[in-house]
């Protein structure tokens, strides 16, 4: 169990016995609900919602006050810290606080937190509400989205899905293959001739100090190379199955290869102690090659590279194809956040007509991007942002996000990418430009709460790389692989690996 559920089970239980009571009230409430009481005409009351942290106060901020207007419910919102939001989240389930609406982040953690909520009873089961007020809802999430958020077949929360893309590639520097009259890069035998000519004819004039390929410690599964040994994903599919990296028979010629360029110096000698911050340093600096990097730290890098080598030019490799002839680019899929209802909820089905309310069509494009000419323009079927105004108003409206309009707010989001061309540029090319097969979803982005995936999934990432980053420096080798394994089995990979795959294999019947 993990620590947070530990200290939600140990704080959590006179907290529930308070939040049950008030359960009962509510189960009133869904008796009118469903008698149709419900639909007495009332003032609408001041509602509460607990949202994630964000730098700016919800109250003040503009899309507070349009929404207002457009829905009619005035709403009090407090936010989460930023550090350990878990904790108080916590104290606020046990403590039976009427909150009318709660939003956390869509991330492993927190969905686990919402299961474990959800089955200790603390949450109340929308879908007698959505059946009745929520048709916007209903309308706007797949019924994809809306499944993936049931437990034990109800459904306790309303998922915002992320906007699927590519987020990063190999940036390599242009001026650097001109100047020795390579071509880019398309195939990773390629990729390792042009390291070569970086190491020996070091174009960049930097002597001993001169990196090739610099990767950070975090990440030995390099994004685009990865892909190129059918590694793109955490889990990859395999034989009509899912598989992690490191019980992939791919993953030794992934290895072979990365050991190959550190062993010809080809990949940074100091990569296993490298964070993020020093591989960007070394690529604007002008002592490293080719670095990966995501489409959203383009403009500070290209920044830091310009005012440190003003002749500088750099281009993203395409999807390198690997010695299988397969190429690939992650792409991050499932929730970006999730928004639930406790049992301690005043206003339980006012906060259903109010989260509807914002995904009506004209309300949901009113709070993500404005008012056209006034925030945006519109030509030519792209969104671009009329700036500052932009981002003083609708920079953090992603925030009040409670589910979204999925067929539309894709297009509307880049509207929020066009706010500098040159991030917009990145971002087009790996998710435009590119080849769509490429880009290769994660395909547990939309599982269900996998209670076994869930405990284990960060310390066996953990022990995967940390072995990894071992093999590629030759500390280890292949013979010791099978024992690896075993001891990666034995420590929840084998349970985890059979309920992926049980869920796996129903959502393909």
């Amino acid at each position: 169990m993990k620590p947070t559920t530990k200290k939600w089970t140990t704080v959590a239980l006179a907290g529930l016995m308070a939040v049950a009571a008030a359960g009962c009230g509510n189960k009133a409430n869904e008796a009118d609900l469903r008698s149709g009481a419900g639909e007495a005409s009332q003032a609408k009351p001041t509602l509460k919602s607990l949202q994630i942290w964000m730098k700016d106060d919800y109250n003040t901020y503009p899309v507070a006050k349009m929404l207002e207007e457009k829905t009619g419910y005035k709403v009090q919102y407090d936010m989460l810290p930023q550090d350990k939001p878990e904790d108080k989240l916590n104290l606020i389930l046990s403590s039976g606080e009427a909150y009318d609406a709660i939003t956390t982040l869509g991330s492993v953690d927190m969905k686990a937190l919402y299961s474990d909520y959800a089955k200790r009873g603390a949450l109340l089961d929308l879908g007698p509400l959505l059946d009745k007020y929520g048709p916007n809802i209903k309308a706007s999430l797949s019924p994809e989205t809306l499944e993936s958020a049931k437990i034990d077949g109800k459904l306790y929360g309303i998922p915002t899905s992320a906007t699927e893309s590519a987020a990063a590639s190999l940036m390599i520097r242009q001026d650097w293959l001109d100047k020795l009259g390579l071509k880019v890069p398309t195939t990773t035998d390629e990729l390792a001739a042009v390291l070569k000519a970086f190491k020996e004819k070091d174009p960049g004039g930097n002597g001993d100090k001169n990196v090739p390929l610099a990767i950070k410690s975090d990440a030995p599964f390099v994004e685009n190379l990865a892909g190129a040994f059918g590694l793109a994903n955490n889990w990859n599919a395999l034989d009509g199955k899912l598989a992690p990296r490191v019980l992939d028979p791919a993953y030794k010629d992934y290895v072979t290869y990365m050991n190959g360029l550190y062993k010809d110096g080809l990949l940074d000698k100091e990569f296993a102690i490298n964070k993020d911050a020093n591989v960007k340093e070394k690529f604007s600096s002008g002592k490293a090659g080719v670095i990966p990097m995501s489409w959203s730290d383009v403009p500070s890098l290209t920044d830091a590279l310009k005012k440190n080598q003003p002749d500088a030019k750099w281009t993203y490799l395409p999807a390198l194809k690997g010695p299988g002839g397969k190429s690939g680019l992650g792409m991050a899929s499932g929730w970006d956040r999730i928004t639930y209802i406790p049992k301690s909820s005043k206003h339980p089905e006012e906060a259903i007509k109010w989260m509807n309310a914002k995904l009506d069509k004209d309300t949901f494009k009113l709070m993500a991007i404005g008012e056209e000419g006034k925030h945006h323009t519109f030509k030519d079927g792209a969104y671009t942002p009329i700036l500052p105004i932009f981002a003083d108003e609708r920079n953090q409206a992603n925030n009040f996000l409670m589910g979204a309009d999925e067929k539309n707010y894709p297009t509307y989001w880049q509207a929020r990418v066009r706010k500098d061309m040159r991030l917009f540029e990145a971002w087009d090319y790996l998710n435009n430009k590119l080849p769509a097969e490429v880009r290769l979803s994660d395909p547990l982005g939309k599982s269900p709460f996998l209670p076994e995936f869930s405990r284990n999934n960060g310390s066996l990432t953990a022990m995967m790389n940390e072995q990894t980053i071992k093999y590629v420096m030759g500390v280890d080798g292949f013979a010791n692989y099978d024992a690896f394994v075993q001891k990666y089995k034995a420590a929840g990979g084998e349970a985890s690996v059979k309920e992926v795959n049980d869920w796996y294999g129903k959502t393909k019947k």
